[in-house]
């Protein structure tokens, strides 16, 4: 039997729409250990910091890229860029612990699922990514507003300096009075190449990249 429609209260806001972080913000370099012998320009990062924010902008977080593979190359190149410049910095710290927001991305499981909630009655909300290094957590949350999530539960183990191993560990679909709980799969790793006090920059064992900024609320299951 299908389950109900999704309908709990949700602790997360209901507003499924992009959220665009200013790009003309001064970056901050206290979030990002720089490596003693590497001094990183703050005015050629944030240039590239900038770059990479306009063109992301417009993207429905990576959908209207996976139809324009001349933009596709144009992101990615300008997210090498500012991976220069988070080149010999740890971001693997506390730092890293936080509810990230996604801005855009190539995996093509979420956009699947972003751009085709409307099948199953609802719409995409925010797609976060909740670390906590202590605990050695990490959720990833796909929320449908009002009311429903998916999430994957990992244990992660820091690898520093940049890199994070993960390990499935759980996942569940939650409604308002319903759950069904999905076998763990699956392990890897990822790395955040470029992290300061607004986003996050990341390359994963498969190829692919993700931007996210720091929402503005903790993602609590």
């Amino acid at each position: 039997m299908a389950p109900p429609p999704i309908s709990l209260a949700a602790s997360f806001p209901q507003n499924p729409k992009i959220h665009q972080i200013p790009i003309s913000r001064r970056l901050s370099p206290t979030v990002g250990t720089a490596s003693p012998s590497r001094s990183v320009s703050s005015v050629d990062s944030q240039r590239a910091k900038t770059d990479l924010l306009r063109l992301i902008s417009d993207q429905e977080r990576g959908l209207r890229t996976q139809t324009n593979p001349s933009k596709r190359k144009e992101i990615i190149g300008a997210i090498e860029e500012l991976a220069l410049h988070g080149d010999g910095t740890i971001t693997t710290d506390s730092s890293l612990s936080c509810t990230w927001r996604m801005l855009w991305t190539t995996e093509k499981e979420q956009l699947f699922i972003i751009k085709n909630a409307w099948l199953f009655g609802t719409e995409t909300g925010d797609v976060l990514q909740v670390i906590d290094v202590e605990k050695g957590l990490l959720n990833n949350v796909i929320t449908f507003p009002p009311s429903g999530v998916f999430f994957v539960r990992s244990e992660i183990e820091a690898e520093p300096p940049q890199r994070v191993n993960f390990r499935f560990t759980s996942a569940v679909i939650r409604g308002s009075k319903w759950e069904i709980p999905l076998p763990p799969f699956g392990r890897g790793w990822f790395e955040s190449v470029y992290m300061d006090e607004e986003i996050r920059v990341v390359k994963d064992i498969r190829g692919d990249y993700l931007v996210v900024d720091r929402a503005p609320y903790s993602w609590k299951e």
